[in-house]
């Protein structure tokens, strides 16, 4: 036992993929914590609207990346282990050009929020909500951006106490909130995207003063911000995160009720899952991005594999977890999700396996067209095949048309990654 534990720390992607699955799944935690609070105190309807509105903040924050995370995880790596002051720069120009993008869309959709609500999303809540969602979206990607930076300079333990400090103070920002008996929509959204991302802010701030000056005297260039690479994959990460809220969204268009709040929570376990597969691929993607040859290639698609099994297995015992689990931990006025959470559970296996291909052509070959063909499919698959199927098996509809767009998605990727790969000396 201490022999291995020995072993972890002197292995700097053991340790680190340790240490970020370890600090995620204390956000998953507390992620469940939030759940198991909230089914308890709204309705299956609240709770969908709520699961709508949130998603729209993780759909425009994903958004208005514009491809950022890809350019970051490609650039400051080499930087920071070649100490070229070249990286504040950077990440100066970086945070500018995506901070102004951003900022620009969130005013627009500041302005039309309240349309959009009430011929699409329709959950009827009252415009300070909305606007609250609205500016939670640029606190969202600022959080973003400066999680990526930390895991690209490998400073993962930093990034996971901050977040899990933030998470305590939302908790204890929620219980307060229960407390006073004010619970709603909108005090929830205030708490998580409000609350949250500022206590990140003034933790990651007050503990890395002394960059604070040279982020200031670094200048802005703009072909620092490789717009060509960072806007295809913009592009392809867009269509794939907007793919994997199309069928909460087509739920709620077709007004499905309570339904909704047992699909929005069950797609809440699915993607709190996959906060595992994203914490294993902060920590390979430096890995892919450093391979010249066929033989370094093997050995790390062969270590990726064998990490992302783990959440692979996850989804599968998911698969397997009696109903009696799920009736405990979110009670009966949750039953449904249980079916739901299983056919969604499926499909996802395919998302862990994936990934794999997808690190290859993004940080080795650098061909994010490839992914940008396959998740535009992807994206066209989910929504069309939802908005066919709703109709007739409801809830039920979505994991259907999830699963073949994985299937088509992965197909074209791991055929494109083999080529790739067999053209490696």
């Amino acid at each position: 036992m201490f022999s291995y534990i020995e072993k972890l720390l002197h292995d700097p992607i053991k340790r680190n993929i340790a240490i970020n699955t370890i600090g995620n799944y204390l956000n998953v935690f507390f992620t469940a914590l939030f759940a198991l609070i909230l089914v308890r105190i709204m309705s299956p309807a609240e709770y969908g609207v709520l699961s709508v509105l949130l998603g729209v903040t993780y759909v425009f924050a994903n958004i208005l990346d514009f491809g950022t995370t890809a350019t970051i995880y490609s650039q400051v790596p080499v930087f920071y282990e070649s100490k070229d002051p070249r990286m504040y720069q950077f990440i100066k120009t970086a945070f500018f050009f995506q901070s102004i993008f951003s900022i620009c869309v969130i005013i627009t959709l500041f302005l039309f929020f309240p349309y959009f609500d009430s011929i699409f999303f329709k959950t009827g809540v009252e415009k300070w909500v909305l606007f609250v969602t609205t500016f939670s979206i640029l606190l969202f990607i600022w959080q973003n951006f400066i999680g990526n930076i930390f895991a690209a300079s490998k400073k993962f333990l930093a990034s996971n106490i901050y977040i899990n400090i933030a998470n305590i103070v939302k908790t204890l920002t929620l219980l307060f909130f229960w407390y006073i008996g004010n619970i709603s929509v909108g005090t929830v959204i205030f708490t998580f995207g409000i609350v949250g991302p500022t206590v990140y802010f003034m933790l990651a701030t007050a503990n890395h003063t002394q960059f604070i000056p040279k982020l200031y005297s670094a200048s802005i260039k703009k072909e620092e911000f490789q717009f060509k690479y960072t806007f295809t994959y913009f592009l392809s990460s867009q269509f794939y995160n907007l793919g994997l809220r199309m069928d909460l969204f087509l739920l709620s268009y077709f007004m499905i009720g309570a339904g909704l709040g047992h699909y929005g929570l069950a797609q809440k376990i699915i993607l709190t899952i996959i906060t595992s597969i994203v914490s294993i691929t902060q920590v390979l993607s430096p890995g892919f991005a450093a391979i010249t040859s066929k033989k370094e290639a093997k050995i790390q698609i062969q270590k990726a594999f064998k990490y992302l099994l783990f959440p692979a297995t996850i989804f599968v015992v998911l698969f397997f977890t009696p109903r009696f689990v799920f009736q405990l931990v979110f009670t009966n006025n949750f039953a449904e999700t249980e079916a739901i959470t299983k056919a969604l559970a499926l499909p996802f296996i395919l998302n862990a396996i994936g990934s794999v291909p997808m690190l290859f052509l993004l940080y080795t070959v650098k061909k994010p067209s490839v992914i940008l063909y396959s998740n535009i499919l992807f994206f066209i698959i989910i929504s069309v095949g939802s908005y066919y199927l709703i109709p007739s098996k409801g809830v039920f509809g979505p994991p259907i048309a999830i699963g073949l767009a994985f299937i088509i998605a992965t197909l074209i990727q791991t055929i494109t990654a083999w080529k790739e790969y067999k053209n490696l000396r």
